[in-house]
């Protein structure tokens, strides 16, 4: 009967997370102003809470469904169309279309910030059990530039020549300007929201299974 109340609570709480996460992906709520007309997403948070609260199997479950939530937007509503062959093989800029390069973008980078959030987190909570603030927001913050390092250096691989025709010569400073003004503000909000959630939900866990 334990077991069965576990895995209810586990399923409920993965749930309740991946409808966060259509929030954030499939409306503007999920979307912060950041320097100017950059803007900082929140989609990353979800995963990366899953990834804390619930291990980093679930975390990894969840990057994977934020990445199809992100295949999905991109395919269907692209925020940016001139962008969109960067996520989706079913677009084109002119003369540059997206391919299998694309998929792997929008995929794996979501993947892995579960994956590197939940490793990075149980690592810490073993060599420092008591800092449980400092894992969270370290490994929010690295799940976090994860994503922004892996999107940025999968258009880098797939993309570079067909993207330098989009943004100029310039490419090596756009992509470097992309983490600074929108990587570090989400990776900062993810910190801040993964120790301020985090923590308090495994207390309460923690009472309520006592």
């Amino acid at each position: 009967m334990q077991n069965r109340n576990k895995h209810l609570l586990f399923m409920v709480q993965f749930a309740i997370l991946a409808a966060i996460e259509a929030i954030f992906c499939f409306t503007p709520l999920g979307s912060l102003p950041a320097i100017g007309p950059i803007v900082a997403t929140l989609a990353m948070v979800p995963v990366i809470i899953t990834a804390i609260l619930l291990g980093t199997a679930a975390g990894t479950a969840m990057g994977a469904l934020a990445g199809l939530f992100s295949f999905l937007v991109w395919t269907f509503t692209p925020p940016n169309p001139m962008m969109a062959f960067v996520f989706t093989p079913f677009y084109s800029a002119g003369e540059i279309s997206g391919n299998l390069g694309s998929v792997l973008i929008c995929f794996l980078p979501r993947i892995l910030t579960g994956t590197v959030a939940g490793l990075l987190y149980r690592g810490m909570m073993k060599v420092a059990p008591g800092k449980e603030v400092l894992a969270c927001s370290v490994s929010a913050a690295a799940g976090s530039m994860t994503n922004t390092l892996l999107v940025m250096g999968g258009i880098w691989v797939f993309f570079g020549a067909q993207y330098s025709t989009l943004v100029g010569q310039a490419m090596i400073a756009v992509i470097g300007v992309t983490i600074l003004t929108s990587g570090i503000p989400e990776a900062v909000v993810a910190a801040v929201a993964a120790s301020a959630v985090c923590k308090p939900v495994k207390y309460v866990l923690s009472r309520q299974s006592h």
